[in-house]
């Protein structure tokens, strides 16, 4: 791969780490600390933000939202993972290859690597610091969470941060998502960035593809591919 300034962002859940396990029981203790009755259904999660998570979860579950309870879920949700640390690295696993493909990706030169995730900052921290894999991520430039912007527009505002903090630009062609659900291709489409669509969530490579997903694998373990597939994407 040649000397490029290029940006990598990472979705974390179902793309380098699976915590579904402790996410389901965060969900469930902000629900009960938030309502204040036991949470009966889980929306679906992969390629959604935390507010739409939450709102829909609402939802299903027959509460009537006012504007207190984004709020108020967000805070009993970043308390529920934050005492669930051990539980993170008890339950929580990283995904084959992922490890070794940040790794590898960070001795290419002129690769940077960050997150864009609809996690909430704290709790996308401790999930990829609690499973080893924040060494070679800058966090502080990474697209999470924040009751206000789509996927795509964090894409962009975690494009912008990272090209501040490193006095350079990466242009959307620079920049590829590296993701898992078909949600997540949409956003990459719309913010113009490329995209890996990697089929270790609950989507297949054939839905991957129909979303218009540039390059799809199967899994991360494959680490030549990966690199190979950040050079093809963003080659000048």
């Amino acid at each position: 791969m040649s000397t490029l300034n290029r940006l990598v962002l990472w979705n974390i859940d179902n793309t380098l780490v699976d915590v579904g396990r402790v996410t389901r029981d965060a969900y469930a203790e902000a629900f009960q600390r938030t309502i204040g009755r036991p949470l009966v259904r889980l929306a679906p999660t992969p390629g959604r933000t935390e507010s739409e998570i939450i709102f829909e979860t609402l939802a299903f579950n027959d509460v009537v939202t006012t504007d207190d309870h984004l709020a108020a879920f967000f805070d009993a949700l970043t308390e529920a993972f934050a005492s669930r640390r051990t539980d993170l690295r008890d339950h929580g696993r990283v995904l084959a290859g992922a490890r070794e493909a940040v790794e590898a990706l960070a001795h290419v030169p002129g690769v940077a690597q960050s997150v864009l995730t609809g996690s909430l900052r704290p709790n996308a921290i401790l999930k990829v610091g609690e499973l080893g894999l924040a060494g070679h991520l800058d966090l502080e430039s990474g697209g999470y969470e924040n009751g206000v912007y789509s996927k795509a527009a964090l894409l962009e505002l975690a494009r912008t941060r990272s090209g501040e903090r490193r006095g350079t630009a990466y242009p959307e062609s620079a920049t590829v998502y590296i993701a898992d659900s078909p949600r997540d291709v949409q956003a990459a489409r719309i913010a113009g960035s490329p995209i890996i669509a990697v089929a270790t969530g609950s989507a297949t490579e054939a839905e991957l593809r129909a979303a218009g997903a540039e390059h799809v694998l199967a899994t991360l373990a494959d680490t030549g591919a990966v690199v190979g597939a950040v050079a093809d994407l963003t080659r000048m």
